[in-house]
């Protein structure tokens, strides 16, 4: 018999469960541990923060799916991980001993890092659902009486997507209440260029960006870092290539959006031969910890190395797809463990990402998700946005059953044909 913990039950977390509860033997203990009762699908948070989307619209109640399946489910959150101990202590003060641990936490929102940012501050978020709830809230106080926005991500982020996506579903939105002539727009972004997304691009992801931008008169500011925010008021340095300031830009605003900085949750980050300086967690090909063999972990908590060097710092993203593939690989790595054997299955980590863009979108496919690439393809049209809603809905509704099939899988590459540019790796 072994004791399995997941910690997270986010989109990694949940989907994790849901796949490794079919690996197991019939003598095994699955037990996840999230922060809430309720799974939430960030994908949808821009259009929650416009209100297209209700919050109770995207979420699902785990606690009932996990003990259909005979999961044992604890939704009070992880203070600490003794990986020397091999024990999880809770945020209530009571510990979990474990003999395999699967970290899937997501990411800690570093809004501490920069002066005045964030919900608490000057600052609205769609990473969580309750941050988009509040923007929607600010967004519609700011229509009363419109004027400037900026949106976009802040130095350190690890996700680009939903900031491009905001921006443009915000400009539809306005567009819609025939108030888009009273709001100039400015992006912010650490990219390099446009439509790097941390990917060093896909496709032409920087010329189709840098086009919708235009088409919808929202100016923008790449190799961008945020110095600080007030009310109202935000403070960027614009670098050059060895990151000496090449301008500084003082925006006004009357509403501002930005991505902050992602690192590990507080209950691993410093944990010596776990997670890097940043908190995120190391893995082996196998998604693996090197040093606690009994450790695995998925999602935006694992350490990935950024493409190259850039003047401001620009993390990887962690796509759907792609986690979907470190969910696979170690559930079958696991279930082999647990029956003798030796972890084999390394994840494809191909990149599959539709961004919405509120009457549009992008679609692109990068495998790997790291340069060179055997594919590296994007394309646009009204397609995507009517494809993201079609998987919001597929999606929530698997998860609602409890399924462990593939999801990326099942409804982007094969019914919007997109399988034909991704292998079987």
């Amino acid at each position: 018999m072994s004791e399995v913990v997941i910690l997270g039950a986010g989109l990694g977390g949940t989907l994790m469960a849901y796949e490794l509860s079919e690996q197991l033997r019939s003598e095994d203990y699955l037990t996840v541990v999230g922060s809430s009762p309720a799974f939430h699908f960030n994908p949808s948070n821009p259009w929650v923060a416009v209100g297209w989307r209700k919050r109770q619209d995207i979420e699902v109640d785990l606690t009932k799916v996990m003990a259909k399946k005979k999961i044992r489910f604890i939704s009070k959150g992880a203070r600490r991980v003794r990986p020397a101990e091999d024990r999880v202590e809770l945020n209530d003060g009571q510990s979990l001993s474990y003999d395999y641990l699967i970290i899937a936490t997501g990411p800690q929102l570093g809004f501490d890092e920069i002066s005045g940012l964030g919900p608490a501050a000057y600052t609205q978020s769609i990473c969580e659902a309750e941050h988009a709830v509040q923007a929607f809230v600010a967004f519609e106080k700011f229509c009363q009486k419109p004027g400037s926005v900026v949106i976009g991500a802040t130095q350190g982020t690890s996700c680009f997507g939903p900031a491009y996506e905001f921006a443009f579903i915000l400009d539809t939105e306005l567009r819609k209440r025939k108030l888009r002539h009273r709001v100039p727009m400015t992006f912010v972004t650490p990219e390099p260029y446009i439509g790097h997304l941390g990917l060093d691009g896909v496709g032409d992801t920087k010329g189709m960006l840098e086009a919708e931008l235009r088409n919808r008169y929202i100016k923008w500011i790449a190799n961008a870092k945020v110095r600080e925010i007030s009310e109202g008021h935000m403070i960027v340095e614009e670098v050059n290539d060895d990151a000496s300031v090449k301008a500084t830009h003082e925006l006004d605003f009357g509403y501002a959006m930005m991505m902050p900085p992602f690192r590990g949750v507080e209950a691993v980050s410093g944990v010596q031969g776990l997670t890097n300086p940043r908190g995120f967690v190391l893995v082996d090909e196998y998604q693996r910890n090197p040093n606690y063999r009994n450790i695995f972990s998925i999602g935006v908590c694992v350490a990935i190395p950024p493409i190259g060097k850039t003047p401001v710092p620009v993390g990887v993203p962690k796509t759907g797809f792609m986690i979907e593939t470190m969910v696979a690989a170690t559930a079958h790595n696991l279930g082999a463990l647990l029956r003798g054997g030796e972890a084999t299955i390394k994840p494809s980590l191909n990149a599959l990402c539709l961004a919405d863009f509120g009457d549009g979108g992008v679609a692109f496919v990068a495998q790997p998700q790291l340069p060179p690439r055997n594919v590296n393809w994007a394309a646009q049209g009204k397609w995507v946005h009517l494809a993201k809603a079609g998987f919001e809905k597929y999606f929530l509704h698997k998860i609602k059953m409890g399924k462990s099939e593939p999801f990326y899988e099942h409804y982007l590459l094969k019914q919007l044909g997109i399988h034909k540019f991704v292998d079987d790796d």
